[in-house]
């Protein structure tokens, strides 16, 4: 003989969420963005010696400091050799007021020997420095 049991035998469907689907999707777009990142970084070349700006107007208190690629150095188109550069920065130091130090570099000469005329120029206290470079011709 069949009872009848107090409790319903038929179960009622409980509502869930699949996320099998949503988990795919998302290590898809992970391993899409992890493959894309990389490419979209973009390295800058540059080319130091040239510029594009205005030509630069020269007031009277300046000295031009020309490095040419063969080692020979400039003091306002008088030729001088390395050892006499920080005395000419020490006296140019003294003027009141002090003159911009324009540094006119060859684009051959090694970036070390322009540091080292510009730290010569620092330890004599001169503090207007800047860097002459060639405007581009607008195309």
């Amino acid at each position: 003989m069949a009872f009848a049991s107090l409790t319903s035998s038929r179960r009622t469907p409980r509502p869930e969420i699949n996320v099998v689907p949503l988990v795919d999707v998302m290590l898809v777009m992970l391993v899409i963005f992890i493959i894309t990142a990389p490419l979209l970084t973009h390295a800058v070349k540059i080319d130091l010696p040239k510029a594009s700006s205005q030509p630069n107007v020269t007031r009277a208190g300046h000295v031009e400091v020309a490095l040419c690629a063969d080692g020979s150095l400039f003091w306002n188109g008088e030729s001088i050799s390395e050892e006499q550069l920080p005395a000419r920065f020490a006296g140019a130091a003294q003027l009141t007021p002090q003159p911009e130090i324009h540094f006119r570099g060859d684009e051959a000469v090694p970036y070390g020997r322009v540091a080292r005329a510009m730290a010569a120029a620092a330890r004599a206290g001169l503090t207007r420095i800047g860097f002459l470079t060639s405007p581009t011709t607008a195309k």
